[in-house]
This record gives C-alpha cells, sequence and structure tokens, in this order.
C-alpha cells in the first residue's frame, strides 16, 4: 500500500492538500493529532466532511480523546457523516494496552468486508477480557478510571512543562491540551536524531520528530509522560537539558 503524507498545521490536517493529492482514504486522529497534538478546528472539519461526502473514505482513529485536561471533548467525526467514516477506538491508553481491546464502527457497505478480513487475520478476540470490560463500563467503574488517570496526568503533564520551561527554554511545546504526550521543537539549526541519541546514552529515551514526518519539518522531540512520576519526568527533562548542552 502506497501512503501519501499530507500537512498538518496548527488547524490540523489540511483538506486542500488531501484533495490536491487524489488520495481516497485518509486516515485521520482528530481529537488529538499525533504526533503534533493539534485538534482539527471547526473550518477544517467541514472541510474534511465535504471532501468525505464527494466520495472520500475517512479513518477516524479516537485513540486518546478521553485524556483532555484544558479544553471540552470534541465530537467525533463519525457523529455528523457516519456513512463516510471507519471510526477506530481502543482501551489500551485507558486501561493497559495488554487487554488488546479495541473496536472498529464501519459504515454498513464496508462491514462485512471489514468482518471477513479480521477473521481470517487472528479468528477473533478472547472473550473473556470484553466480557470484564463490559463489567467495568456498566458498573461505572470505567468512569472512575478515567477521572483517576485525568488528575494524574494532569500533574505530570504539568510537571513536564514547567521542567521543560527551566531545562529547555529554547524549546517550543505542542499538544499539551489533551493526550498522553508533549512535542516540543527547535530552530532548524538542532539535528534532532542527534539529540534523542545523546539522551538515550544517559538514560533516556525520547523519539526525535523526524521519524514521524514524511515532509520538511522542525527538529524536535515526542517526550511521553503518562508512566512517569512528576519527580521522574522533572529529572528526565534536566537529562534532555544536559544532552543539549552537549551538542550546542
Amino acid at each position: 500500500m502506497r501512503t501519501t503524507p499530507i500537512q498538518v498545521d496548527a488547524d490540523g490536517l489540511r483538506v486542500d492538500v488531501l484533495r490536491a493529492s487524489g488520495a481516497p482514504a485518509v486516515l485521520v486522529t482528530p481529537a488529538h493529532q499525533f504526533p503534533m497534538g493539534v485538534v482539527l478546528d471547526g473550518e477544517r472539519r467541514r472541510e474534511l466532511m465535504q471532501w468525505a461526502a464527494e466520495g472520500g473514505l475517512v479513518i477516524e482513529d479516537d485513540y486518546d480523546a478521553e485524556h483532555r485536561y484544558d479544553r471540552p471533548p470534541v465530537p467525533a467525526l463519525r457523529a455528523m457523516v457516519a456513512e463516510h467514516v471507519i471510526y477506530l477506538g481502543s482501551i489500551s491508553k485507558l486501561l493497559a494496552p495488554a487487554l488488546r481491546i479495541g473496536w472498529m464502527l464501519p459504515p454498513p457497505s464496508h462491514r462485512r468486508e471489514l468482518v471477513g478480513a479480521k477473521r481470517h487475520a487472528d479468528l477473533g478476540n478472547a472473550a473473556l477480557p470484553q466480557l470484564v470490560l463490559a463489567h467495568l463500563m456498566e458498573s461505572g467503574e470505567l468512569e472512575r478510571q478515567l477521572r483517576f488517570v485525568r488528575r494524574r496526568h494532569r500533574a505530570r503533564r504539568d510537571a513536564m512543562i514547567e521542567a521543560i520551561g527551566n531545562y529547555l527554554p529554547m524549546a517550543t511545546v505542542h499538544g499539551a491540551a489533551a493526550g498522553l504526550h508533549l512535542t516540543i521543537t527547535f530552530d532548524d539549526s538542532l539535528d534532532d536524531l542527534a539529540l534523542a541519541s545523546a539522551a538515550l546514552d544517559r538514560g533516556v529515551k525520547t523519539q526525535p520528530l523526524s521519524w514521524h514526518c514524511q515532509q520538511p519539518a522542525p527538529p524536535g522531540l515526542v517526550l511521553g509522560y503518562a508512566a512517569r512520576t512528576p519527580s521522574e519526568i522533572t529529572a528526565a527533562v534536566a537529562t534532555l537539558g544536559e544532552a543539549l548542552a552537549s551538542l550546542t
């Protein structure tokens, strides 16, 4: 399968570039674009829905829409143009990736083929984890878990933003309003691969932003904060500052 890169700016997916590309389908994360963290704004949503209504297929990955801190929830595209959207979700960011539970809501025209492909791929999923998840949803425990992790992740996100201000003041922070990661960018003179390597040598694992780009983009790092305490996050960002100093 050949994929066509489509530019993303501060308002989200560039629908004009998508239209010009001639691609018949697009994979989007409109609630919290990965890796830049932008939200697809209202005008772009209308443009994308119009593109879909003209025959395009939208694959909407709503992988972490529940994790929001500074803004109200963003409605899913599927709620507006269900007949042109395949909606994807997962429990991995809320409970545990090891549960291996996700879901797909396709339009009726695609359902038979997708069910057949799923059956031939793995013969289906274990029933017990799905029953456990259903019980957590019905009992209200899943909602309580979401409220708990939101508070915890907000504290960890705030700790990372403060540490970046202290130890990486030249970095620009992206995507802070939601999700489980921050992306930081630097001016074009920096080699983000070299910075990620220098940080790894000091025990801190990050992802260079260039790993996620098929077109020219500013250098940067993708920094996850969900699995570390605020003190660990502060220490890790301080180490990133040391790694950056060693390069400059």
